[in-house]
């Protein structure tokens, strides 16, 4: 097995509200959104953390667009399941769990940093169904016009293309007995168009492409599995089915440490995927997560632990590359609240529009 972590995770800052969706800054902050306590938040070099933004529901992941604006994809929310870490209750990891009360229907936003007041703005609640019907050989996209909009359920991640479109995870709803089937979108960035592009799928969590942009990657929680489709680079937002697979997809890998569930991903300048990885030892919360690296053949590279004294990091959420040189991985870890930050040996790709790549 090869290797790509240089040093061991350090701990930036705790006590945020599940943080997700970290994006790096010019300044060397991370941006971030916290599901559990609904902002769009900054997280300085100095571990300073700064509300930028109310975002009500649950933001869950967060992208710079072609416009300089931040997109959010919006899950609607979670009922949060508390759970003890400690005999004196001191420390406790919140679970996202069921549909809330309050859930008023999953959604893309976009907020603009750069004003004083930022406002967050409704930019997709529907979206146009793809396909009429499951299964091998049903994989043909009708005209949009012959299909009424359904609504978004759970956006989960977002990633940019270079043509400015953007594809959109949409991990769906659960209620305590029954649950969402769900797919992959996508839209552009001026609000006038978003399509189902995949359907069906259970759970699709990580979204992430390709340095070429010739492969969108997927990471599918409960199945356990890593996925991909080819994508036509001469015409954005096309993909390209595998014709042996009813969801038109390949499968990267099933071979992850442990236990784990899947949440979200990264990709680094030599194709390799990282996945965040949750509960390597199963169900629960006494285990430390990490990061599991792939490589573009499927091949496992390393897994990273993350381990600090102190602290759970039972599941990790999302990550991102940033520093110098994009050799600093930056993982959020959503349950514990923690940021936390390692070096590593491949840069990171450079994210589309991002002002700092």
């Amino acid at each position: 097995m090869a290797f790509v972590q240089k040093t061991e995770f350090e701990l930036i800052v705790s006590g945020l509200g599940y943080p997700e969706g970290p994006v790096y800054e010019p300044d060397g902050s991370i941006l971030l959104v916290e599901i559990k306590d609904e902002n769009l938040t900054r997280v300085k070099p100095d571990g300073t953390v700064q509300k930028i933004a109310k975002v009500k529901g649950g933001p869950n992941g967060a992208a710079f667009g072609p416009d300089g604006q931040v997109y959010i994809a919006n899950s609607g929310g979670f009922d949060w399941l508390p759970i003890p870490l400690d005999p004196d209750g001191k420390k406790i990891m919140y679970l996202g769990t069921t549909e809330p009360k309050t859930y008023e229907g999953g959604r893309i936003e976009r907020v603009d940093i750069s004003s004083a007041a930022p406002h967050v703005e409704d930019l997709y609640r529907t979206c146009y169904k793809g396909f009429d019907n499951m299964g091998f050989g049903k994989r043909k996209p009708k005209e949009v016009k012959d299909f009424e909009p359904v609504g978004l359920r759970g956006p989960d991640d977002l990633v940019f293309d270079k043509a400015g479109g953007f594809w959109i995870s949409d991990f769906g709803k659960q209620r305590p007995r029954n649950a969402d089937v769900t797919g992959i979108y996508y839209a552009t960035a001026d609000g006038q168009n978003i399509t189902e592009m995949i359907y069906p799928l259970a759970a699709p969590n990580g979204i992430a492409l390709s340095p070429k942009e010739d492969r969108l990657y997927a990471t599918l929680t409960y199945a356990r599995q890593v996925v991909y489709w080819e994508l036509d680079k001469e015409h954005p937002g096309t993909i390209i089915p595998n014709p042996n697979t009813m969801d038109g997809s390949w499968l990267l890998t099933a071979k992850l440490p442990g236990q784990a569930i899947l949440d979200s991903m990264a990709v680094d300048e030599d194709g390799n995927v990282y996945v965040a990885i949750m509960l390597p030892k199963g169900n629960t919360p006494f285990s430390n997560g990490g990061i599991a690296v792939i490589s573009p053949d499927g091949e496992s590279i390393d897994f990273m632990e993350i381990n600090i004294e102190g602290e759970f990091a039972p599941l990790p959420s999302n990550l991102c590359f940033g520093g110098p040189d994009r050799k600093t991985l930056y993982v959020t870890c959503g349950a514990s609240g923690l940021l936390v930050k390692a070096e590593v040996l491949i840069p990171g790709l450079a994210l589309n529009f991002n002002p700092y790549s």
